[in-house]
């Protein structure tokens, strides 16, 4: 179906969480809409020993340390309770979010920082792609109009993981300013394996690569904290008339693995 309307500004409704309020505001106008509700396991959430599997239709709801054990229910839930206001959670769609791609999204967020695989299928094949190939800017993916994202994957996380999530808006349940996400793993007080990543300041979500090498085998003491935090301020990319969003991606990464520890 999704192949046959594509051409004529088809678009997929999951959970229309976007969708439905732009058509409201006559911000968007599709020629016609897939629904993929009732698809047979669209819904599923299926936990492995290496992962978690996401399908189209899994609402943000279902997503926390409720159904998901460990270090990675635990930073589901940290997210999750950031997006938006109860009904949208209840509605909206983990792949929605994704193939939404706004820098403000929580699950963007998540996805590239644990670095997630995503599925994409059309009638031409099914294609695999990493996060950070899938997310190609502002509120654009790599899906081609005929491709639906049928599965997120996340890795599942070591149980000595700990994760950390701080979130920066003017209003509970407003688009965030600024995200930070941080996990990692204390060896003899040594910072192991972390991850430091940040959403809402530039176009995408992204990781900082220069903040984790600051961590790593470091002690997450007062000093510790400073060094990650100067090293994720200068590593992002800001526009140049947001003159404080250096000084916000600081205090989050700050925060982020403060709460982590």
């Amino acid at each position: 179906m999704l192949a046959a309307v594509a051409p004529l500004d088809g678009r997929v409704l999951a959970g229309g969480q976007t969708l439905v309020p732009a058509m409201a505001m006559r911000l968007a106008r599709p020629g016609h809409l897939v629904d993929i509700n009732h698809v047979a396991g669209f819904d599923r959430l299926e936990l492995t020993a290496e992962g978690l599997r996401i399908a189209p239709c899994v609402r943000h709801a279902a997503l926390g340390p409720e159904g998901v054990p460990g270090p990675l229910g635990r930073l589901l839930g940290l997210a999750r309770r950031h997006i938006a206001h109860y009904p949208i959670r209840t509605r909206g769609t983990f792949c929605g979010s994704l193939a939404n791609a706004d820098a403000a999204s929580e699950w963007c967020l998540v996805a590239v920082a644990l670095d997630a695989t995503l599925i994409a299928r059309s009638e031409r094949g099914t294609r695999q792609l990493t996060a950070d190939d899938f997310l190609a800017g502002y509120m654009t993916t790599a899906l081609e109009p005929d491709e639906l994202l049928v599965e997120a994957f996340l890795p599942v996380l070591p149980p000595e993981t700990r994760v950390g999530f701080y979130e920066f808006s003017r209003r509970a349940g407003d688009f965030a300013e600024v995200m930070a996400l941080a996990t990692f793993e204390l060896r003899d007080g040594l910072v192991a394996n972390p991850r430091v990543a940040v959403g809402g300041i530039e176009a995408r979500p992204r990781r900082l690569h220069d903040a984790e090498a600051a961590l790593t085998g470091q002690r997450l003491d007062d000093a510790g904290l400073r060094r990650a935090a100067d090293a994720a301020a200068a590593e992002v990319d800001p526009p140049e008339d947001h003159e404080d969003a250096r000084r916000l991606v600081a205090t989050a990464v700050t925060r982020a693995l403060a709460s982590a520890l």
